[in-house]
């Protein structure tokens, strides 16, 4: 018997996509008026997407950076024939076009204003991950989406790709055993160039001021934009609030606890010396009730038994079960007389990737009016989960968290990073 057996690709297709809304399923007959803020290389991804999918107009688009914003509005014009107008300032767009439905695929510090200005304007939300750079920002989305009744769509796509839900259906039978450890990780070279930039004119048509916002102003450096501003604790929260987000959401997906108790983070940057200042490695440890879950990101080789650089490992008293990207999924049974199961991965390009599906479930429910699968809910607890990491690891102590009453406890320092100051002329979200 060969050592490793593969799931029949058309078989496990059909079982992932029957919990997926039918592409072509009934529509009303106007398209929705749709509006993109953040025009870059992800957010042109989704509304591609949200073009070929065909029930939505595009009314407007927004972004500081001119000439990127010219460059997606004649795209735009070419894949539809629309002639969407172009907008610096995206509450302009919101005031004069009315969007039905807006894509924000801001930098992080920018998530949350614009998101909330768009529900406040009775507008359905598709939202790029992490929700926020901070956690109370978080919180004023849910908040507000909940108040508005909104849907809000958040780009955490693993819930929708076929391999990631047959993990789960398989996680769910029991064939893995009693869980009571799951370890996440990223082990690839991430963080910047090798050398540091210097600062630079700020670049024709591009308003620097505007583009770092509600966030700490700095000189401009092309390290940051375009593409970089993750590398920057100003704009974004490194590795653990990037990627660590999808690993868990998944984790969240699986188990029925909705929050860790206790986090304990550590970590720094040990090997980069780029001008950048996220951490190259880091470590978290997050307790829940019935199991505990790591994260781990580091510079150094990948160990040849782990045979991945990215993804979970779900250790069960009946195997061990690797969650991953590209790779699929594989479970390595305890008893060496039993085969291995794996599955390939299903996803698009470019970017490997299953927006096509998550927009197809965020239409659904916008015209039914359903909770989506990744809901603001579920991006709202993935998100904290980061940006507790981050806490704790800025500090250089545990911290015990009351999920359900979103509070540190008896720890009023570490209170304090649960929001930020803004600066002058930007208003941090109220939260109820």
């Amino acid at each position: 018997m060969k050592r490793r057996t593969f799931l029949q690709t058309a078989a496990a297709g059909s079982i992932a996509f029957s919990t997926l809304p039918l592409l072509g399923a009934t529509r009303r007959k106007r398209p929705y008026k749709i509006g993109l803020i953040g025009s870059g290389w992800w957010g042109m991804n989704i509304m591609r997407e949200a073009i070929a999918e065909g029930s939505v107009k595009v009314v407007g688009l927004c972004d500081v950076d001119s000439l990127q914003l010219a460059k997606c509005v004649e795209e735009v014009n070419k894949l539809t024939g629309d002639k969407p107008k172009g907008y610096e300032d995206y509450e302009e767009l919101l005031q004069k076009e009315k969007p039905e439905i807006v894509i924000v695929a801001t930098p992080d510090h920018w998530h949350a204003l614009a998101a909330i200005a768009a529900i406040q304007a009775g507008a359905d939300v598709y939202l790029e991950k992490p929700i926020s750079h901070t956690q109370q920002e978080g919180l004023a989305i849910l908040q507000n989406a909940r108040k508005y009744e909104r849907v809000v769509q958040i780009g955490t796509h693993r819930r929708v790709s076929p391999h990631n839900i047959s993990a789960m259906e398989f996680l769910r039978s029991g064939k893995v055993g009693k869980i009571a450890s799951v370890k996440t990780f990223v082990h690839y070279g991430w963080g910047g160039d090798a050398k540091a930039k210097p600062d630079e004119e700020i670049p024709e048509g591009l308003n620097w001021d505007k583009w770092c916002g509600p966030a700490p102003y700095r000189a401009y450096n092309p390290a940051i934009h375009p593409k970089g501003f993750r590398y920057f604790l100003d704009y974004a929260n490194g590795l653990i609030g990037d990627w660590g987000v999808h690993w868990f959401d998944q984790i969240l997906w699986w188990t029925e606890e909705r929050h860790p108790k206790t986090v304990y983070s550590t970590g720094g940057r040990f090997i980069k010396s780029d001008g950048t200042d996220c951490p190259d490695t880091q470590s978290a440890l997050f307790e829940f009730e019935d199991f505990t879950m790591s994260w781990e990101h580091k510079m150094g080789v990948t160990n040849a038994n782990e045979r991945s650089q990215i993804g979970c490992y779900f250790y069960g008293t009946e195997g061990t079960f690797h969650l991953g990207w590209r790779d699929g999924w594989t479970f390595y049974p305890r008893k060496q007389s039993e085969s291995e199961i794996h599955m390939d991965a299903q996803l698009n390009d470019p970017d490997q990737q299953n927006i096509k599906e998550l927009w197809a479930d965020f239409i659904s429910c916008v015209d039914s009016r359903n909770r989506p699968v990744c809901d603001i809910g579920d991006g709202y607890l993935a998100t904290n989960m980061s940006l507790l990491g981050m806490i704790s690891m800025q500090l250089g102590r545990s911290i015990s968290w009351d999920g359900e009453n979103a509070k540190i406890l008896n720890d009023p320092e570490a209170s304090k990073h649960l929001r930020r100051p803004y600066r002058e002329g930007y208003t941090y979200p109220e939260i109820g």
